[in-house]
């Protein structure tokens, strides 16, 4: 009986075991195919959002010529009117930029209040309006339920900002105000309160008051 050589036995021993290797090699592809694509996943930067809508540019929407709004108030009773040569409304920040506005407005006591200037921002709903170039406010004179005389008021500025609600004017730039027949204020900036009579003059304050013309005094018989 012949007897196999030892090389040819190990030779045989080796290919056994490689085909037994053989068929979890596949498996073991795999296996490291997937820890690579975790790995993959794991450290990629995410990518930002892509954003679903385009953020607003400030750009008008449409467009308005010699052209008047108006704002009513709750009680249907006119607040104000908003005339302009041309106006131009920006859905950004919903605000209509006018050229050469001019502004009549109401306030509770029902004194009128022109303002007007070479050009305009105003807010959604009329509340706010920002003046800008040789503004002027306008506030007529007005005799109260009481009897007492409020004299006409005038502002002017290169900007005013006017709340209608709340009866405000303020400025950050010098102002000049004119009150009744002569009194004559100016500053470097301004806070004007209507509702309660109050005017903050700040910064360099010059004034001019004018008195009262004197009663004639008729002699005594």
């Amino acid at each position: 009986m012949s007897q196999v050589p030892m090389s040819c036995s190990l030779w045989m021993r080796l290919r056994q075991t490689w085909d037994r290797l053989a068929v979890y090699f596949p498996i073991f592809l795999m296996g490291l195919m997937a820890m690579s694509t975790y790995w993959l996943v794991r450290n990629t930067p995410l990518l930002a959002e892509v954003e679903l809508e385009a953020a607003p540019r400030h750009v008008p929407d449409y467009f308005m010529r010699d052209f008047s709004v108006r704002v009513f108030g709750a009680d249907g009773k006119l607040k104000s009117e908003i005339l302009g040569v041309e106006g131009r409304h920006y859905p950004d920040t919903d605000t209509l930029e006018i050229d050469h506005p001019h502004i009549r407005a109401y306030g509770s006591d029902g004194r009128l209040t022109i303002s007007q200037a070479e050009r305009g921002v105003i807010n959604a709903d009329g509340s706010e309006a920002q003046l800008f170039k040789k503004a002027q406010v306008i506030r007529e004179a007005l005799q109260t339920s009481q009897g007492v005389t409020l004299p006409r008021t005038e502002l002017r500025s290169d900007f005013l900002h006017i709340f209608a609600n709340t009866e405000n004017v303020r400025s950050h730039l010098p102002v000049e105000m004119v009150r009744g027949n002569g009194d004559r204020f100016t500053a470097d900036s301004m806070v004007y309160d209507n509702l309660d009579r109050v005017l903050e003059l700040k910064g360099r304050v010059r004034g001019t008051l004018t008195p009262p013309s004197a009663k004639a005094v008729q002699p005594k018989p």
